[in-house]
């Protein structure tokens, strides 16, 4: 379940990154290092969520 949940996050994520790039309103070093900044901001969102889940999951 966690797994389809993650590939629908992905593929969404994928989706709203192409048709924002479809815009052509900033570079490619925007784009990508805006990328790269939001994955960092919600990486560090999640983590005090992910973190404990991670754990219980690592021990069975």
């Amino acid at each position: 379940m966690a797994g389809l949940l993650g590939l629908a996050v992905a593929g969404a994520s994928a989706a709203l990154f192409i048709v924002a790039a479809g815009a052509e309103s900033h570079t490619g070093v925007a784009r990508y290092g805006g990328a790269a900044w939001v994955f960092l901001l919600a990486w560090i969102i999640t983590m005090p969520v992910l973190a404990p889940w991670l754990k219980g999951r690592a021990r069975g």
